[in-house]
């Protein structure tokens, strides 16, 4: 099942692309319209967002400063974090680590009523789409699923407010000029915008938080992921979590022995794995059924070794 060499190589252009599409909060930051008095300060506020056809339409409240600022000067930039629900979040602050993140920059653009209109029912139609998916999926995804709190990880559940609350609303599109990918150990990488926009999101992106958190809560599938680092990578792990999913495969952050010290100790370390799919799975239906399959080669791999 796993499958090393250029082909397994998930680009940082769909790794962008894929952040973008898992999260639904992101932090939207313009230039203040006092920006003469105050030397261009920069105001920040979280916002809830959706990706259509790879581009963030953003939704600010009507009483947000954004939409003041945004009259005098419509630049402004993007951020948004990779998922990191659950244990995984204790876990990447522990070893002083932030998960990975995109950063636009661009202008934040007001959409007028009937632009508006039609984005929020493509946004619909989304939603029902999730949800239809979660629904109709087998007992394999939502075995995983059912372990994760949807309270913080469905896209659908924390956006649905937006279609049913009180709350008044503008609906921006955001225009990047510019991006950065920032990985987990805080190095940065400027992403070709061309790449960014050719490249499309994994289809079980969408659910890849409920997938990370389903997993990393549970005991089983966490010591599954400790016995592929040991059987597949030859990585002797006493821990482990689920960092990211796409089509490819996924990371994994795992607790395994270090190098040999100059006394001859080794110390457990924190350290990510990497684990690629032979063959891509399309959605998310078909990544469950990876890794059962890995757990299935385990298994067996195990069973050849110890006789049982």
């Amino acid at each position: 099942m796993i499958k090393r060499g250029k082909s397994s190589i998930v680009t940082i252009a769909e790794k962008c692309k894929n952040i973008l599409a898992s999260n639904w909060q992101g932090s939207l930051n313009t230039i203040k319209a006092d920006s003469q008095d105050s030397k261009e300060e920069i105001y920040t506020s979280r916002v809830n967002y959706f990706v259509k056809k790879g581009r963030p339409y953003i939704w600010v409240p009507e009483k947000d400063l954004h939409n003041v600022n945004t009259i005098i000067d419509e630049r402004g930039s993007f951020a948004v974090s990779s998922p990191f629900p659950g244990p995984l979040a204790s876990i990447l602050k522990s070893i002083k680590k932030l998960p990975a993140r995109v950063a636009l920059v661009g202008d934040a653009v007001l959409l007028e009523d009937e632009k508006a209109r039609l984005a929020s029912e493509s946004f619909r139609e989304t939603l029902l789409a999730d949800q239809r998916a979660v629904e109709e999926s087998s007992y394999s995804v939502s075995e995983i699923f059912s372990s994760s709190h949807p309270g913080s990880t469905s896209r659908s559940t924390n956006l649905e407010e937006l279609l049913q609350g009180n709350m008044q609303y503008n609906l921006y599109k955001f225009i990047a000029r510019s991006c950065m990918y920032i990985d987990i150990n805080g190095k940065a990488h400027k992403v070709n915008l061309e790449d960014l926009e050719k490249c499309k999101a994994d289809r079980l992106a969408q659910f890849s938080m409920s997938l990370i958190d389903g997993i990393n809560r549970s005991e089983l599938r966490r010591r599954a992921l400790i016995l592929f680092c040991i059987t597949f990578l030859n990585e002797h792990a006493k821990d482990a979590f689920i960092l990211s999913v796409d089509r490819k495969g996924f990371d994994v952050l795992a607790k395994v022995l270090g190098s040999m010290k100059g006394d001859g100790s080794r110390e457990y370390v924190w350290k990510e794995l990497r684990f690629t799919f032979k063959d891509a799975a399309s959605d998310v239906e078909t990544f469950c059924q990876r890794l059962l399959a890995m757990e299935e080669e385990t298994l067996k791999k195990i069973s050849s070794i110890t006789g049982v």
